[in-house]
């Protein structure tokens, strides 16, 4: 017979499941290819009252929707509802089931929904590491630019992508840790991997600026959560060496036909989801990694004639427009000014017509160059851009970059700290 909880207990719960309910819905259904249209139609719901209560009670216009960024204004707008709805939701229910002394079935099944919910992300975030599609190899761009102009997020994915197998090393940890939720006989275990992994994640997110603050404190949250009724018998294992009771792990379903079905169907369900995950990710990474070519000019060019409407422009560090390099990459052209400003264009190379076609970011312009290259090491360009014309010679630089060719050691007479 279940124990009774406390008034300030079922409260507690009545909060935590509405609000997790509404934070993690539409799960499970984002997961089902079939489903996704629905699912974003679900989210499209929200739009109309994130943006009514921005303006009603914070004066603001909540217009630019989650966009690789995860902490728009929109996204907290839409949290302090979650938040809203959730403490009404837990009113009402409180004032209807006030007679009732325990949860203990219900909250069984949030936490499996909470446990599949957490698992997901951190299947799904630990494949694309395991597979390092998430923090690609720094780009000749980056290699180019100075610690000091790149963006605290832009320095740690070139610090992360700059190896590949620390980044395989903290996929293999998340990945661990979902699978691990994924049963209920090691799913405290996955919860603690979970809060390990995650709190370094958030902090990393917190600490250079990364727009994924909101969403990864709440799988760290959720990781807390499950975890949280151990807490005591944590302490007493590892502080208080204290003997330690085994957990009660109560059934969903009290039929005897479901001590074998459920943790059939979860196995197959686990094993279908990880590896969907891992087919997915592989087929991005072999495609936009492994068989991509480099186009015909990637590389670093040296500027060292340049013209505007035919008038020679000597390298000046004074001459703020005049080109300094520029970088061929796989689908950009960045171009560095003398005062070291720069400029980053996408880019489309014709091998055979010899002509580049370059569009800015913002403000949005478009250019077509055309190009010679007498000889591997020169290239020539010419073309009008913002309204000039252009003439650059270019020579390609040989240099190699450390942070790529230094490799590993494991003798190190001296140490390479530069």
């Amino acid at each position: 017979m279940p124990t009774s909880w406390s008034l300030p207990k079922r409260i507690a719960f009545r909060f935590a499941f509405a609000y997790l309910v509404v934070y993690s819905f539409p799960f499970p259904f984002n997961q089902i290819p079939q489903l996704e249209s629905w699912a974003e139609g679900y989210d499209k719901l929200w739009e109309p009252l994130v943006r009514a209560v921005g303006k009603a009670l914070f004066g603001v216009d909540a217009s630019i929707l989650p966009n690789g960024s995860g902490d728009t204004t929109f996204n907290y707008i839409q949290i302090f509802c979650f938040a809203v709805i959730a403490i009404a939701a837990t009113l009402i229910w409180s004032l209807l089931d006030r007679r009732r002394e325990e949860y203990t079935r219900l909250d069984a099944w949030l936490r499996m929904y909470v446990r599949f919910t957490l698992a997901a992300a951190m299947v799904l975030y630990g494949t694309s590491k395991v597979i390092p599609n998430q923090f690609p190899p720094p780009s000749l761009a980056k290699l180019t630019m100075t610690y000091g102009d790149q963006s605290p997020m832009g320095l740690l994915w070139s610090f992360m992508g700059a190896s590949k197998v620390y980044t395989m090393f903290t996929g293999l940890a998340e990945l661990t840790a979902g699978i691990l939720l994924t049963m209920r006989r090691t799913a405290l275990l996955g919860a603690l991997v979970a809060i390990g992994v995650m709190s370094n994640v958030v902090m990393l997110n917190f600490c250079y600026d990364v727009p994924v603050k909101l969403y990864s404190s709440h799988l760290l949250l959720m990781a807390c959560f499950l975890a949280a009724p151990h807490v005591k018998r944590l302490a007493d294992f590892f502080l208080f060496n204290r003997a330690v009771q085994p957990a009660e792990l109560p059934r969903l379903l009290p039929e005897r036909w479901s001590r074998v079905a459920v943790p059939a169907a979860r196995t197959a369900l686990v094993v279908l989801y990880v590896g969907a995950s891992l087919q997915w990710v592989w087929s991005y990474y072999e495609s936009n990694f492994i068989y991509f070519p480099k186009p015909p000019l990637y590389g670093v060019w040296n500027v060292e004639e340049f013209a505007v409407d035919g008038q020679p422009r000597p390298p000046l560090v004074s001459d703020a427009s005049r080109w300094r390099s520029v970088v061929f990459d796989y689908s950009t052209l960045n171009v560095r000014q003398m005062d070291d400003a720069r400029t980053r264009f996408r880019a489309q190379v014709d091998a055979v017509k010899k002509q580049i076609s370059i569009s800015s970011f913002q403000p949005k312009s478009k250019a077509v160059l055309t190009y010679l290259q007498p000889q591997r090491s020169t290239l020539v360009l010419q073309g009008m851009v913002d309204g000039k014309s252009i003439r650059a010679t270019l020579r390609r630089s040989e240099k190699e970059f450390l942070l790529t060719s230094r490799g590993f050691h494991w003798i190190n007479e001296h140490a390479m700290n530069r």
